[in-house]
């Protein structure tokens, strides 16, 4: 097997095993207003607003024991997702507080 090969063979497996929680990585969720978000946004986390996300989880993370990182402004809307997540069934949700700290969070280690 070549090694380009062998490369795309264990990306597809670790993508069919995605909802593995020893492969999978957490789910940053932006949960502030569409608005917000257009005005300022972590790069490749989705938008669902707080009051939305009982509607969008399932498409969004179907597997309800991956990891969930909910942020907002300041963390009360993210306290209220989170809240909201929990009733559903997800076990494995946090509160990140808000996007400054979600940010500082995900910061590289200098």
């Amino acid at each position: 097997m070549s090694h380009s090969l062998l490369i795309r063979f264990v990306l597809v497996l670790a993508a069919a095993l995605g909802a593995s929680a020893a492969l999978a990585e957490a789910r940053w969720i932006d949960v502030r207003s569409t608005w917000e978000h257009k005005l300022d946004s972590i790069p490749g986390d989705p938008n669902v607003p707080h009051d939305e996300i009982a509607d969008a989880i399932g498409t969004l993370v179907p597997d309800k024991s991956s990891e969930i990182v909910l942020y907002c402004r300041s963390g009360g809307r993210a306290d209220v997702a989170q809240q909201t997540l929990e009733r559903l069934g997800y076990t494995n949700v946090r509160n990140a507080g808000g996007i400054d700290e979600a940010r500082k969070e995900r910061a590289p280690a200098s």
